[in-house]
């Protein structure tokens, strides 16, 4: 990690953040545009999710592969501490990695999202306790039925991809618009949209029933993250009328 996003860990680390209080209730939770954060320099990161935060993003997953677990707790906290400046609502998640999630919620981390080889959700849930909030990673049916059995302990769950991305290799068969309907009937949790979704196809997603749409590039790479995240709000509350 360099040096850059060092001062950050060192200020707050013996002053644990106050993180906005969260019930548990999946209905609490803003799923319409759902920041990931992307490849990119640390600093870069961090200020595209104070401004993605700004835009009023619900959720950021901060997901960097490949990196070691110390690097992940110094660019969560980094992200969680920019993003809880400008917009305490936004919950912060950390991908894959339950340590982590566990070792920054004393700083406002609200918990994880997870992979189907990652720990165990009912595991995750033991250890972050019942105000966390978890994702799970779906995208076919089979799987969103297998979801519903950790109803009880996941919030929402992520399925994709959407389209072909290069920004992970699922092995599954893009899902496109038609895809989601059967996804949104089978599921007991909010489904949010992923895969190469952009501002562009959230009003049409929202309009197969998802929750939410997920985006990486399209606000790693916009010039103004801010406008982007709420140019998606924008559409995706147009598609749920």
């Amino acid at each position: 990690m360099p040096s850059s996003a060092l001062p950050v860990q060192e200020k707050h680390r013996d002053k644990p953040y106050a993180p906005p209080t969260y019930n548990g209730s999946m209905t609490d939770l803003d799923l319409r545009c759902y920041f990931v954060t992307g490849a990119g320099a640390p600093d870069q990161i961090v200020e595209t999710a104070r401004a993605a935060a700004q835009g009023g993003a619900g959720i950021i997953q901060v997901r960097s592969k490949p990196i070691s677990a110390r690097d992940l707790y110094d660019l969560g906290l980094s992200v969680v501490t920019a993003v809880h400046e400008v917009n305490p609502s936004t919950h912060v998640l950390i991908d894959d990695r339950v340590d982590v999630a566990l070792a920054l919620k004393p700083h406002g981390v609200a918990g994880v999202h997870i992979g189907q080889d990652d720990l165990n959700p009912r595991i995750a849930r033991d250890l972050l306790g019942p105000d966390a909030i978890i994702g799970l990673t779906t995208g076919t049916l089979d799987l969103v039925e297998a979801a519903n059995d950790f109803a009880d302990v996941v919030n929402y769950i992520g399925a994709g991809p959407f389209r072909d991305t290069p920004t992970k290799d699922s092995g599954r068969t893009p899902l496109g618009l038609d895809g989601y309907p059967a996804l949104v009937e089978a599921s007991k949790l909010p489904i949010v949209a992923i895969g190469d979704v952009t501002v562009d196809d959230a009003e049409a997603l929202a309009r197969t029933g998802v929750d939410g749409v997920a985006i990486v590039r399209g606000i790693m790479n916009a010039d103004n993250p801010r406008d982007y995240v709420e140019h998606v709000i924008a559409n995706v509350d147009r598609g749920r009328l």
